[in-house]
Order: structure tokens, then sequence, then C-alpha cells
């Protein structure tokens, strides 16, 4: 009976892929399984030079640099993180979290990490939108890597200057007033996994690693659900 009834909220509701917006099947949630499988993904976890990290190099100290996806403008990836942006399919982010979770598991060089850390939206934007998108990706993560994830750690600051008319330098000696940890004792000697939705200068992943770098022990990775090529 529960079947049946599903299968008719589906006939009049139909639930469709988030990336390639098929009507999905019974067993399959978020993604279809076609599109799950055949998504670009990349490797990037595995290869140290990979074009994530390289994005780092002579800027921040890293530990490890990666994205699950491949963002390429007007194919399924941007359609995906366009669903979890700006149409609130929160689930895009939890699911994409869960495949690279499980990935990022198996991989000895994350072996080590005790904590997630979503990249901060704007609280103007959050207020907003209604919700951080990294943070649905950092839930995903957590959930297969069995490790834990907060969004009260590393903060945005909403009394943050204007960096449009401000030169690098001048960028960066204000980066403390952007980012601030909350509780440094909650990060101390921890190997953080800074997270985000998509990579692409990397400018705002540099400006939060180098605030979380700051407390005694901190080691940090970065993954993103995707990498704009």
């Amino acid at each position: 009976m529960r079947a049946l009834l599903s299968d008719l909220v589906n006939l009049i509701y139909p639930q469709v892929c988030a990336a390639c917006g098929k009507r999905l099947q019974r067993q399959e949630e978020v993604f279809c399984l076609v599109c799950e499988y055949t998504l670009p993904k990349t490797t990037y976890h595995l290869d140290p030079d990979n074009p994530v990290a390289k994005h780092f190099w002579g800027r921040v100290v890293l530990q490890n640099a990666a994205a699950l996806y491949l963002f390429n403008k007007g194919e399924r990836v941007q359609h995906l993180i366009h669903q979890l942006k700006y149409n609130g399919w929160k689930e895009v982010g939890i699911k994409a979290g869960q495949i690279y979770g499980r990935m990022l598991a198996e991989t000895p060089s994350y072996s080590d990490v005790s904590l997630i850390l979503p990249v901060p939206l704007h609280p103007d934007k959050k207020k907003k939108r209604g919700y951080n998108q990294s943070d649905c990706f950092a839930q995903g993560l957590s959930e297969t890597m069995h490790i834990p994830w907060a969004d009260n750690i590393l903060l945005r600051n909403i009394f943050t200057e204007s960096q449009t008319k401000k030169s690098r330098f001048e960028r960066w000696e204000n980066v403390e007033s952007i980012f601030v940890i909350s509780n440094p004792d909650a990060i101390r000697n921890k190997h953080i996994l800074l997270v985000d939705d998509v990579i692409t200068t990397g400018a705002t992943i540099e400006a939060c690693a180098s605030v979380l770098l700051k407390t005694e022990g901190v080691k940090v990775s970065v993954a993103g659900m995707a990498h704009a090529t």
C-alpha cells in the first residue's frame, strides 16, 4: 500500500533528477542512476598535484585540496549547483557530500581529518536564502566520513568593510575582520576539512584557511563539490 501511495504521489508530483531533469524511478533519490555514475567526477583526491591544489601553491599551506565534479557552463553539474544554491534543493548538497565522503574516507591523506567546516556564507545572504549551501555539502560528507561538522566555529563577520576598492595587500590586512574563529580551542591541533560548493579562484578558501592556520597545531585540507575549469 505504501509503495502504491508513493507511486500515486509521484504520478501527480513527479520527482526529477537534479542534474538532468528526467523523472526519477522508485529506487532513485536526487540523482538518477545514469547521472550518479556519469557526472564528470575528478580523481583529484588521489593526486597531490591536481588543478585545485595548484590554485593554492605559494598562497597558503594546505595538506590536500580536491573537488568532486568538474564544472562547465551549460552542463549538468552547473544545473545541479543551481538547484542547490537558488532553488532550495538542499538534498543536492547532502547527496554530493555523501558520494564524496565515501571516496575521501578511503583516501589515506584524508584519514586523520577530525572536523569538517563549511565556508561561511555572508549573514545577509544566509538570511535571504535561508541556508548555506556549503553546510549541506558538509553534512553529507560528515555522514559518510563519520566525522563531525560544525557551522558555528568559522564565521563571516557581517561588519566587514567593502573590499572592492582595496589593493590585494590591503585586502589581506583586512582578512581577520572578514573571517573569525569563535572558539579556537575547538580546532586546536586538529586536521580541518574546509569545504565549499564551487572552487573557482580559491580566494575565499585561501582567506578562510589563513585564519584557521593561526590556531596552534591546525592543519587544513580542502574539498569542493565542484571545480570550475
